[in-house]
């Protein structure tokens, strides 16, 4: 994906806005459902800085570097919870894990109505070529070139992070969520094997690198089918 520097940084932009909603509403869900660990710690809140302070190099070095090297950012933050409370109430946790990548959907559909609205009223056009970042054409050259530049990065990027956030691997949000399909009995022994085996969030990361591409790409085509009929495949 060819994108320039100052392209990259607005990327950056849509990174730090799509995480901090992501962790915020992790918090919020969490302090609703009875754990306010998150809550005193600052991050029920759209302020990026409470959250930057918890993982400076996942959401500001990391991004920044990957924004140089590649052309988009890539990164990770995280929000604290109480254990205990999970332990004791696993149904709530597993709603406040599925809390951030709803976030992230939100902002994929509120941007892929936009960018629907825009090109129903003539504003953009289907481009000959989709990408990523690329969208929709502005009709006319200006302002709505970076317009069109940032509703595609917000699309995008936000179905990749909810995507990559509910796969079913430690320790990602998917994985917290497991146990709205199981019983109580069988929540108790997936929850000891989770928490008592730290090397599983290792190996769940390398699993979710693998597996993404399989995943993420008939739903990114999908959804970019439906938004722009016809236009990719």
């Amino acid at each position: 994906m060819d994108v320039n520097l100052v392209e990259g940084l607005l990327f950056y932009a849509v990174f730090l806005f799509a995480v901090t909603l992501h962790e915020a509403a992790h918090a919020w869900a969490a302090l609703r459902l009875g754990d306010p660990t998150a809550y005193h710690g600052g991050q029920v809140t759209l302020d990026p800085r409470p959250h930057i302070r918890r993982e400076p190099f996942g959401m500001v070095l990391l991004p920044l570097l990957s924004v140089v090297t590649i052309g988009w950012p890539f990164g990770f933050a995280s929000a604290p919870y109480d254990p205990n409370w999970a332990m004791r109430h696993p149904k709530r946790a597993a709603w406040m894990a599925l809390a951030g990548p709803a976030s992230n959907m939100l902002l994929c559909l509120i941007s892929g109505a936009a960018i629907y609205g825009l090109l129903a009223t003539g504003v953009f056009v289907g481009p000959e070529r989709v990408a990523f970042a690329h969208l929709v054409d502005p009709t006319a050259p200006g302002l709505w070139d970076a317009v069109g530049f940032f509703l595609s990065a917000m699309f995008s990027l936000n179905l990749l992070l909810a995507v990559f956030n509910l796969l079913p691997f430690p320790p990602l949000d998917g994985s917290g969520a497991v146990p709205l399909l199981l019983n109580d009995e069988h929540t108790a022994k997936y929850q000891q094997l989770m928490w008592g085996s730290p090397g599983l969030a290792w190996m769940g990361i390398l699993l979710a690198w693998y597996a993404f591409d399989f995943v993420f790409d008939p739903v990114w085509t999908l959804a970019i089918n439906i938004l722009l009929p016809g236009s990719y495949g």
